[in-house]
């Protein structure tokens, strides 16, 4: 008897919607590496003052939130189509 082949790779819709998987799993991660990055900065008298770095979170934060729902609607946009 013929034994059955198994396919070599995965579906590419089944592939992509592992990486986005994954790339939500990373995001927290990526977003605490960014945060704690420039606190250092507060101790430095010539680096930067508490106003660029309320700045930067702001931004952060909202890098983080819109990057988070962008995930969300194409992880269910994936899930729908499954």
């Amino acid at each position: 008897m013929k034994e059955q082949v198994s396919p070599q790779f995965l579906d590419r819709r089944s592939y992509r919607r592992k990486r986005l998987i994954d790339a939500a799993r990373l995001l927290p991660l990526f977003g605490a590496v960014l945060i704690f990055q420039p606190i250092p900065l507060l101790f430095i008298p010539s680096g930067g003052g508490a106003v660029t770095l309320a700045v930067y979170l702001f931004v952060l934060w909202l890098g983080l939130i819109v990057s988070a729902f962008l995930l969300a609607r194409r992880l269910g946009r994936n899930a729908a189509a499954d």
